[in-house]
């Protein structure tokens, strides 16, 4: 699968790890950013991630920061996106399967490394179930 994937400075250390995890699993992955431990703003890298899984350049993104919810944020801001922040197994399950969720963002101030990459693993695949779920999920645009 093509991921894209991006972190602010609280994140880097979990997305390193990330990145090799799923590279080793086969996965195409394309890192935006930020490169170092250097305080940065997240936003830039959510609209980052966001628009190029928006403008369909990438399947999915996974976005990291120290809670998630600035990434969550800032990335559902996108037309088209569907950031969702996942904590446990339960919410990445029921973020693909309900939610169609297509980019995940991770906590790295609440997710050790190895949760993160059982999270993100079955994220990336579960399929979304459709029917009544697709249903609320167009409402999200209207």
């Amino acid at each position: 699968m093509k991921i894209i994937i991006g972190s602010d400075h609280r994140g880097f250390v979990l997305k390193q790890d990330l990145i090799a995890f799923l590279t080793k699993k086969g996965h195409q992955v394309t890192d935006v950013g930020t490169h170092s431990e250097d305080s940065c703003d997240y936003p830039v890298f959510a609209g980052q991630v966001a628009r190029a899984v928006s403008a369909k350049k990438f399947e999915r993104g996974i976005l990291i920061c120290n809670s998630g919810l600035g990434m969550a944020m800032a990335a559902s801001t996108v037309k088209g996106i569907r950031a969702a922040n996942c904590f446990n197994l339960a919410t990445a399950r029921f973020s693909r399967e309900h939610n169609d969720a297509n980019v995940l963002v991770l906590a790295a101030g609440f997710v050790n490394a190895a949760m993160a990459k059982r999270i993100a693993a079955l994220w990336l695949k579960t399929e979304f179930a459709g029917g009544r779920h697709l249903r609320r999920i167009k409402m999200f645009s209207k």
